[in-house]
């Protein structure tokens, strides 16, 4: 997530939550996804397969209109379910295959009831019409997230939360989907989302613009970013790449799109193919945010990257958005690998040795805090984000490449990336793969690096 920048280089439920038998009359889903840094984030009982979403965004009055259609199965037979959503919104219909549902909604949980029991193993789709004012949320952390507001538009970032903020869904991050984004904003505005673009029309001073992502994305990772953006649709590479740039950012951003090619072949060769069908970036005017974020195929900047930040949004694009952590707790696998890759390309260009790199974070004393957060279970919320997940997970790859050689290290993570794509893993699924390739027994040094509080010796 949140490659954090020096700027210089409704959800309690009004419907009592009653446990009850999958096969009872009254069997509603749970209320989260059983996340303890964020216990009320996603929701049991369904699985979310598809999003559209159908927008209409107003950055004057900055009202915004909504619909979202998503198809789902239970996992359950399921007399009530909840869907996540900021109350700043208000919801004006529910419906269930079709048919209105009844719905409460408080805190941040829309709970909806429908007409009539939905069994276990069955796919159904529910409507939600809702419009309002919505607004960022603060992350445990301090920082801005979800719709964040910009003079011209939006600088739309949703890690960890900030989705519930502009659509309503199964919100955590292992209920991943496909999407469909249709948004209608006055002319002099760009609205720019994940994947492809695959429509744009105007009509009685309003454009409305259709994207599509095909490939499973958790909500976390979605943006609809509005500006007054100018966009490029080229081909890189031979990946299509769109890039949407603030106009403040033009003459530093004009070779942005060429200069992710030579950053996609390196990781590919690395780490396997890259996972998706589009790339680019989003480059808005948005300095008081403070960080980037790799939103799916399409990494969203408060300024034009530089090639640190740019490898690290785009080594995400693997490591984050293709295999995505089970846990909160397990963010090191996003975090941690995409420094590494920083370091790596750093290397490959001659900027800083790889071995500089290390030196530099164990250099550190052994009294700095740096030390004390395990980057395996960083202990709460609001450590998510620290430098020792990042430096310290991306240092405990540089041992474990030391530990088993540069064949075993890079088979590890290409196979990583096969055996996930698309889906989710955990810290001990990684801990696994790498003693089953390597043949090594890894314990010791992952105990060491990832799990204990302390400098590990060299």
């Amino acid at each position: 997530m949140k490659r954090l920048l020096a700027l210089t280089t409704a959800i309690a439920i009004a419907l009592p939550f009653t446990p009850a038998a999958a096969d009872s009359p009254d069997s509603p889903g749970s209320q989260g996804a059983g996340d303890p840094y964020f216990p009320l984030q996603g929701n049991g009982g369904y699985d979310a397969r598809h999003y559209d979403l159908t927008l209409d965004y107003d950055p004057g009055t900055r009202v915004l209109k909504g619909t979202a259609t998503i198809s789902a199965r239970s996992t359950q037979a399921l007399s009530r379910f909840n869907l996540d959503l900021s109350k700043t919104l208000t919801v004006a219909s529910v419906t269930v295959d079709g048919t209105a549902a009844r719905f409460t909604h408080e805190g941040d949980e829309l709970a909806v009831s429908p007409a009539s029991a939905i069994a276990a193993g069955k796919p159904f789709t529910v409507a939600v019409a809702y419009a309002g004012k919505p607004t960022h949320i603060v992350d445990p952390d301090g920082s801005k997230e979800g719709w964040i507001r910009t003079p011209d538009g939006v600088f739309n970032a949703n890690e960890p939360e900030g989705a519930k903020s502009w659509y309503p869904g199964n919100h955590h991050l292992t209920d991943k989907a496909g999407y469909r984004f249709t948004v209608t904003v006055p002319s002099d505005r760009v609205a720019v989302a994940n994947g492809s673009l695959v429509s744009q029309n105007t009509a009685m001073g309003r454009t409305t613009y259709v994207w599509v992502a095909k490939e499973p994305m958790a909500s976390y990772l979605t943006t609809v970013s509005i500006g007054d953006f100018t966009l490029t649709d080229t081909t890189v590479g031979g990946l299509r790449t769109i890039v949407a740039v603030d106009p403040e950012h033009a003459a530093a951003a004009k070779n942005l799109a060429q200069r992710h090619g030579p950053v996609l072949a390196y990781f590919s060769g690395l780490f396997g193919p890259y996972p998706f069908s589009t790339t680019g970036a989003i480059v808005d005017n948005a300095p008081g945010v403070g960080y980037a974020l790799e939103s799916q195929t399409r990494p969203i900047y408060p300024k034009v990257p530089d090639e640190v930040l740019l490898s690290h949004e785009l080594a995400h694009q693997w490591f984050g958005d293709a295999v995505t952590p089970e846990r909160w707790k397990d963010i090191w696998l996003n975090e941690g690998f995409a420094t590494y890759a920083e370091w790596m390309w750093a290397d490959k260009r001659g900027a800083t040795p790889l071995s500089t790199a290390f030196s530099r974070a164990y250099a550190r004393t052994a009294d700095d805090r740096f030390w004390q957060i395990p980057p395996a279970d960083p202990g709460n919320a609001k450590q998510l984000f620290k430098d020792a997940v990042y430096v310290r997970g991306a240092m405990t790859l540089h041992v474990l490449r030391k530990e088993v050689g540069d064949k075993a290290f890079f088979t590890i993570l290409r196979t990583w990336v096969a055996d996930h794509k698309y889906g989710n893993a955990s810290t001990a699924d990684f801990v696994a793969l790498s003693k089953k390739i390597s043949g090594k027994p890894l314990d010791a040094l992952f105990d060491a690096w990832l799990v204990k509080p302390g400098k590990p010796a060299l």
